[in-house]
This record gives C-alpha cells, structure tokens and sequence, in this order.
C-alpha cells in the first residue's frame, strides 16, 4: 500500500478527453451508452443516455420524455418486429434516486428499490440480452442524492467470454465524481459481427458546459449513420424537479 505522499493524482481532464476522442467520437459503434457525473458548476449532477442503431428496425425508435420519465417508443409502430429489446423506460426516478439503464431492467431496478431491496440485489435477477450471437451486455447506474452523502453504482451484465449463455456482473460503487466529469459505459468496444462487449470499468468522461452544451457535443461526436437519439437530465444537488433535453435523429 502506498504512502498517501507517494500517490499521484489523476489528470482527470486529460483522461476524460483522450476516453471521448477514443471510444466515442473516434468509435464508429459503441452502441447504447450512459454517463453518471457532476455538473461544471458543482451545483446538479448529469445522466447521459444515447441509442445507436445499424439496421432499420433499430433505428425505428425515438425518445420521449414523460415528466421525469426517458422512455423510448417506435416512429413507425407498424414496422416493429419485437419490442422487447429496444421499447423500454430509460430513465425513471423515485424520492431522490435517479436510474438509467439500456433496457427494460430499468423498471426492475425501480420496483426493487421500491419494495426495499438494493440496485446489485435487482441486478442479480437480470441476465444479459438475450440477442445472440451479440449478447448485448446490460448497462444501468443508480444516483442517490437522498443519502447523507450522494452515492453513485454503476453496473454491468456481460456475456461470459468461455460460455455466452452465462452472465458475468460487475457492480461499480463509486467515491467521488469531480465537478465537469462523468463515469461512463458503453455496450460495445465497436463495430464488429459479432458486437465486441464493453470490457474493464466504467470510463472518465467530460461533463464541462450546461446541458444544451453537452447535448450538442456528445451528439455531434457520435457516428453519424448510426445514431439515433441522446438525453441528458439535470439532477439539482439534494434531490427535487429534474429536466430532461432530448434530440432525436428525425428532428
């Protein structure tokens, strides 16, 4: 264990920006992706999500916000094969807890926290996607700002790489997030057949600007063909009235 003296402290500006220019904006394909952090100015916290698509049926979805609710829904309805993996609730809340996830598992992570239990409990009922040969992992976060001090877990449900058919679960419970930066997760390292899973832990990313800023940015760094629609919402410190901006692809 190292001296306190002898710990170098991370260039988390240097980090975060070398992580978007790689995995995102260089990435012709991470796939859905979520970023928890804090705002520039210290004073609100920031949930990301975005949704890419390769094919037609993908790609026919947009995001709508329902009061403090991010689900997704179909632009064509009549064009959908099966909703099961890409109409979903991405973001709901619940008296000070914030969740956002890729999928449907975002209810469950309500309805457990809601019946008493924990995000890694809801989670330990969950498998990956079940889309072979892909196994599209499960990527969900939970910010707490009703605790004494905010808390932040970040999870993952992945394919195991020795038997697809088994799950591999990591849950992230993070210290502390600096004001402008984020924690980050991905579905994918790229593009690819099969989809390579995002391997290792969450990411640094950049959260500096207000949220129409960051809106913008994120969105024009994402693949161009392939995405489809980006949120971000604004948690003030403490808890209480959220804001959610959306940009679809259609717009």
């Amino acid at each position: 264990m190292c001296a306190s003296g002898d710990w170098t402290p991370v260039d988390f500006a240097a980090e975060a920006e070398r992580s978007f220019a790689s995995r995102i904006a260089k990435n012709a394909y991470p796939g859905r992706g979520l970023i928890v952090g804090r705002a520039s100015d210290g004073a609100a916290w920031l949930q990301l999500y975005w949704i890419m698509g390769r094919s037609s049926h993908s790609r026919n979805r947009r995001f709508v916000a329902e009061g403090t609710t991010l689900r997704t829904e179909p632009i064509d309805p009549t064009a959908i094969e099966d909703p099961s993996l890409i109409i979903y609730e991405a973001m709901l809340e619940r008296r000070g807890q914030y969740i956002v996830s890729n999928g449907d598992q975002t209810r469950t992570i309500h309805d457990a926290l809601e019946a008493g239990r924990t995000f890694e409990g809801a989670l330990a009922t969950r498998e990956r996607e079940p889309d072979a040969p892909n196994y599209t992992p499960r990527i969900s976060a939970l910010l707490d700002v009703g605790a004494a001090a905010p808390e932040l877990w970040m999870s993952i449900l992945r394919a195991n790489i020795a038997d697809p058919e088994l799950t591999d679960r990591a849950t992230f419970q993070v210290a502390e997030v600096p004001a402008g930066f984020g924690l980050g997760l991905t579905t994918y390292e790229g593009d690819g057949d099969p989809l390579p899973s995002f391997r290792g832990e969450p990411m640094w990313l950049p959260l500096e600007g207000e949220p129409a800023a960051l809106l913008e940015r994120y969105w024009a760094a994402l693949d161009a063909g392939n995405k489809v629609a980006l949120a971000v919402k604004r948690v003030p410190d403490g808890g209480g009235a959220s804001e959610v901006l959306i940009r679809n692809r259609e717009e």
